[in-house]
């Protein structure tokens, strides 16, 4: 699609150099003002055309109703009436678009080789052949004939499309989905009105457009929408993976890991408490890894104290191996690490550290975090190997549970406990399913954070226009 753009001093100027370059049929895609002058970016009928049918029937263009009168005076109405039938071809058309212009600015302009003769003239030229005297002197007709030279190539401009007509594209590709969309979500919600109103208010607790897509794309028809409610969360309950024995039974050596703030070292505690309870104190012990952070060898030591249980620091991986050799005979072996951002590099080296040992990793989760920052979470933990579950704690100082559920589930990691509170060892929890299920779903009561109108199907059009008819 050729789109091309037009700047006047005003904008009856500016149509008419629309009118002179594209002819009278010409499409008006967008105007606007800029430094006092007027600017705008239109597209032969042709194109459009091309853009809004099929190849095997496209209507013949239509005149602008800028141009139907020379004398009229000069608007632009843009109305995407006509485009609703064939936009999903005109945003295909846009996309394509985008990608060529886009190329053609990256490409660096190839410089363009020097002129040379052909081989045969080469030839010619440089051989000496020696010539009768009776050819040689002023006669020019019997001199033998010059080599013909090739015709000079023209240099070819480069074809490069601006930055700003890129941007323009882009926004104008923006604008034609966010259209598409609410076209999309409206027709959604009068052909499927209870599939529509469960993502609706997936999207509004907190779950992703991802998850909430592929957990009602079965949703059976003719239910109302309690029963389409309860069907989700039974969806979800079958998909949630819970521990099926408590670790504390089971025993083993296990890294507690996760952000900065996230409650490792209280979380540390309390398992070390419920160990301590039923197995006793000598079957447990402590190692921290953390020997940077101030303070927090000694707060472990004054758990460790209280319950009676030995504290150890292992600073690299050989200490931490010849500490674990020294403990194997322990019923259960807790390591608290250093809480580090999931962007700083510490984090691998910490995984690398856990490498190739008997440690089973345990990732901490906050029930407060954003969904797409517990995403960048799991992934930097989990680095190249497995994790051997999750703890959710803070699920005390959250309104809703879905975004933390929707990455367990999505990234299949097991849910071994909850934790809701700082009391050791009260507020650790095994996963009550049911409970966790219901505070995911329950509607918020804060009208800030409700969708109204047309919003649900705007914040799916950046997932996807696929996303809106559940597809």
């Amino acid at each position: 699609m050729n789109v091309r753009k037009f700047i006047a001093a005003n904008a009856r100027e500016a149509l008419r150099k629309v009118k002179e370059t594209l002819g009278p049929d010409a499409v008006i895609l967008s105007n606007r003002t800029i430094s006092g002058n007027v600017e705008i970016m239109a597209v032969a009928a042709r194109d459009m055309a091309m853009m809004a049918s099929s190849p095997e029937e496209r209507p013949a263009p239509r005149p602008s109703a800028a141009f139907a009168d020379d004398s009229a005076d000069y608007r632009v109405s843009l109305s995407s009436a006509r485009m609703t039938a064939n936009a999903p071809a005109a945003a295909s058309l846009l996309r394509q678009a985008v990608a060529q212009a886009e190329a053609q600015v990256a490409q660096p302009r190839q410089p363009i080789p020097p002129r040379q003769s052909p081989p045969a003239a080469r030839r010619l030229v440089n051989a000496s052949i020696p010539m009768p005297a009776s050819l040689r002197g002023g006669n020019d007709a019997l001199k033998p004939p010059a080599a013909p030279r090739a015709p000079a190539a023209e240099p070819r401009a480069a074809e490069v499309v601006s930055a700003e007509m890129v941007e323009e594209i882009r926004s104008l590709k923006k604008m034609v989905e966010q259209h598409l969309a609410g076209i999309a979500w409206g027709e959604t919600a009068r052909a499927e009105p209870v599939k529509t109103e469960v993502l609706r208010r997936m999207l509004e607790v907190g779950f992703s457009p991802l998850f909430s897509r592929e957990l009602i794309a079965d949703l059976p028809s003719g239910m109302t929408i309690s029963e389409a409610l309860a069907w989700s969360r039974g969806v979800a309950d079958r998909s949630l993976a819970t521990a099926r024995q408590d670790i504390v039974d089971k025993g083993g050596v296990y890294a507690l890991m996760g952000p900065t703030g996230v409650g490792k070292t209280t979380t540390t505690a309390k398992l070390a408490a419920r160990c301590v309870l039923r197995h006793g104190a000598s079957k447990v012990a402590l190692v921290t890894t953390d020997s940077y952070r101030i303070g927090a060898y000694e707060q472990l030591r004054i758990y460790g104290r209280i319950l009676g249980v030995t504290v150890y620091l292992a600073k690299d991986a050989e200490e931490l191996r010849q500490i674990l050799d020294e403990l194997a005979h322990k019923h259960m072996v807790l390591i608290d690490t250093m809480g580090m951002s999931q962007k700083d590099k510490l984090v691998a080296e910490l995984n690398a550290m856990l490498a190739n040992s008997a440690v089973r990793r345990l990732l901490l989760l906050s029930a407060t975090a954003r969904g797409d920052t517990l995403d960048d979470v799991v992934r930097a933990y989990r680095g190249g190997g497995d994790l051997s579950g999750c703890i959710l704690t803070k699920i005390d100082e959250t309104a809703g549970l879905a975004p933390a559920l929707d990455v367990i589930i999505r990234h299949g990691l097991t849910l071994h406990y909850i934790s809701n509170g700082q009391r050791v060892p009260e507020d650790l929890h095994l996963p009550n399913r049911a409970y966790l299920l219901h505070r995911a779903f329950k509607e918020t009561t804060e009208s800030a954070h409700r969708y109204s109108g047309l919003e649900p199907g705007l914040m799916m059009a950046n997932a996807g226009l696929s996303a809106v008819a559940g597809g």
